[in-house]
C-alpha cells in the first residue's frame, strides 16, 4: 500500500494505492490521524486500491467517527467496483459519502470560514 497526502483548496487529499489489509492497516491509520490532526475535511481517492479488508474497514471508520467529533467530514472518491462491493457487503455504502470523482465531492464538502 502507498499512500500519497497533498493540500489542495484547504482539503486533505488522500490517494492510497495496493491493497489495504491488516499487515498495513496501522500504516493507514497512523496517516489518517495524523491528516484528521492537521485538517477536518478529508477526501480519500481509492481509484488505485486494489482490495480493502475489514481492518482497513475499521480504520476508516474510526477516522470518520474522530472527524464527525471535530465537526470535519470525509467523502471517498473513485471507488473500484471491487472496493465499493466490500462497503456495500459490510452495510457500509450509506454511512460513508461516496463520490465519482474531486470534482463531484467538492460540492458535497461543506466549506467553512
Amino acid at each position: 500500500m502507498k499512500i500519497t497526502v497533498k493540500d489542495i483548496q484547504g482539503i486533505c487529499l488522500m490517494a492510497i494505492s495496493g491493497r489495504i489489509d491488516s499487515s498495513n492497516s496501522v500504516d493507514l491509520e497512523s496517516a489518517l490521524y495524523k491528516a484528521i490532526n492537521e485538517n477536518s475535511r478529508i477526501i480519500m481517492d481509492l481509484a488505485d486500491a486494489e482490495y480493502i479488508s475489514s481492518s482497513g474497514l475499521r480504520v476508516l471508520l474510526a477516522g470518520k467517527k474522530m472527524l464527525k467529533e471535530r465537526d470535519g467530514e470525509m467523502i471517498l472518491i473513485s471507488l473500484q467496483p471491487v472496493v465499493r462491493d466490500v462497503f456495500e457487503i459490510a452495510g457500509l455504502g450509506r454511512l460513508f459519502l461516496i463520490r465519482k470523482s474531486w470534482e463531484d465531492a467538492l460540492p458535497a464538502m461543506k466549506f467553512r470560514p
